[in-house]
């Protein structure tokens, strides 16, 4: 699992890149990235599914804000993204936490 950031210099957003490999314990078909940025959507959250296995979503997202996020894998189980800037309990359970990008 991966995260890049490009911040652009004409606008006051962040091109960030959310990058997820296949394999090591993590064979899905399907993930979704949910969070305050598609307001928990998994309608609207699909990652592409690249021939390499890897799995892959760009957004724009405006600069200056904290974004909650994680990924939810063939609709069964959540995953939170190990280079995420920080991890907040999400206050479902007592021992479960939101990735965290910091823009």
């Amino acid at each position: 699992m991966s995260i890049k950031k490009q911040y652009l210099k004409k606008e006051p957003v962040c091109k960030v890149t959310f990058r997820i490999a296949n394999g090591h314990g993590l064979e899905a078909n399907d993930i979704r990235l949910l969070g305050d940025f598609n307001n928990w959507d998994a309608s609207t959250g699909s990652m592409k599914k690249l021939k390499s296995g890897e799995f892959t979503q760009v957004l724009k997202l405006e600069t200056g804000r904290e974004y909650q996020f994680r990924y939810f894998v063939d609709g069964a189980f959540w995953e939170n993204e190990p280079e995420a800037d920080k991890l907040i309990p999400n206050g479902f359970d007592k021992d479960d936490y939101n990735s965290v990008i910091v823009l």
